[in-house]
């Protein structure tokens, strides 16, 4: 039986698990997948050698950028990225690190196009933000992101008025504010500029509608959050364990 599963710190509401157990259960797999919540990265070689049969991981929050000095080989679109969401686990134990973040971003957005410009804000600076900016760039998008702390790559969330929210169409949150269970919470962008025009898209996915999302709504705006986003990234994860 090989065994599956995920990196991540406080992951006990994660997708994957599920997702990934009720997959081998509805196509008659004799795999297991489980959580390794770890509170350091320290832990995650002990994760390796103590795991027998452990043929591959997915890595979520906070550790997608981290994670990367621990791998013996990065693929070239994770290298393009700089942040690993999938390591395949080959029979030597050598750990090779992929972003499969960027195509299930890719997939879930193509639904809704075309907007009326390319253009978009990235909520966040994290791993998963790297992996929507790469997946936007292949879309011929212009972004920017915002993030709280002011640098020279990024607008800070004061600085948002109503000519930037204009020329921005696509706004993407990468942060965490409003999963549950802090689900008031949300990224502080002037909501009053969104128009029917913009389309806003959350990675979270539980709630499937955010606080962000439900300000959206108010204003005529598209929304899509991240379910399905997870779904074809853990599907690409799957093809890549298995190749």
């Amino acid at each position: 039986m090989s065994k599956f599963g995920l990196i991540g710190k406080n992951i006990d509401y994660s997708f994957s698990k599920k997702y990934f157990t009720e997959k081998f259960e509805r196509e008659n797999l004799p795999h297991s997948y489980e959580n390794f919540d770890i509170p350091f990265l320290e832990n995650f070689p002990k994760v390796i050698s103590e795991t027998s049969n452990l043929k591959g991981l997915n890595v979520t929050i906070p550790y997608k950028e981290e994670i990367i000095p621990l791998l013996d080989n990065l693929d070239n679109e994770a290298i393009k990225i700089g942040a690993v969401n999938t390591i395949k686990i080959s029979e030597e134990r050598k750990l090779t690190g992929y972003n499969t973040d960027h195509y299930g971003f890719q997939k879930s957005l193509e639904i809704f196009l075309p907007l009326q410009q390319k253009t978009a804000l990235i909520l966040g600076t994290g791993g998963a933000s790297k992996a929507v900016a790469y997946a936007l760039g292949n879309l011929g998008f212009n972004f920017n992101f915002v993030s709280r702390k002011s640098n020279s790559n990024s607008f800070v969330y004061s600085e948002l008025n109503q000519a930037i929210i204009n020329n921005h169409l696509l706004i993407v949150n990468c942060t965490p504010l409003g999963t549950f269970p802090n689900i008031e919470a949300c990224p502080p962008i002037p909501y009053h500029y969104l128009t029917k025009h913009h389309l806003l898209f959350d990675l979270i996915y539980n709630p499937s509608e955010t606080e962000f999302l439900k300000r959206g709504k108010l204003k005529g705006t598209q929304t899509a959050n991240g379910l399905k986003m997870l779904e074809l990234q853990a599907e690409k994860a799957w093809e890549i364990w298995n190749s």
